[in-house]
């Protein structure tokens, strides 16, 4: 089974949207591999988010994410990297479909509720960025979810 990491963000914790947003993957069937609350610090901020630290808007971003705890969580599933996303929805959630964890709880580009791996190979880096194989469990579930031929 696929495995993808997701954040909760500072403003989803801050509103009291964890066990919501938890709740959404549980009810798709996805099983959580990992959890924890942490408090990203500058220098995982840097590596998390390398690819825009020479952007005009980082330092707000690592500000936010920084500033209050975030709720780590490892999901697995079923193609979970792309269905994940598919929940999630658009990065500009003032644009995001009615339905999708953005699209429900958040108006912002940037404080918007949740991130999620966006590729099998980021979600792989990702998850071993925020978690220790230790950290990782993996357990049976009933086949209620699959049919046997998708296991």
């Amino acid at each position: 089974m696929e495995k993808t990491l997701i954040l909760i963000k500072p403003d989803a914790v801050q509103r009291e949207l964890v066990g919501t947003v938890i709740s959404r993957f549980e009810r798709k069937g996805f099983t959580i591999a990992g959890l924890k609350m942490i408090h990203m610090d500058g220098n995982l901020a840097k590596e998390h988010y390398s690819h825009l630290v020479e952007k005009s808007f980082y330092p707000g971003l690592e500000e936010f994410m920084t500033h209050q705890p975030i709720v780590a969580m490892v999901i697995e599933g079923k193609d979970a990297v792309e269905v994940v996303r598919k929940m999630v929805g658009k990065t500009n959630a003032r644009e995001a479909d009615p339905g999708t964890i953005r699209g429900d709880y958040s108006l912002s580009v940037s404080k918007n509720t949740i991130h999620a791996s966006d590729s099998k190979e980021t979600a792989e880096k990702e998850v071993k960025r925020f978690f220790k194989p230790e950290e990782i469990f993996s357990y049976k579930k009933s086949s209620y979810y699959y049919s046997e031929d998708e296991l």
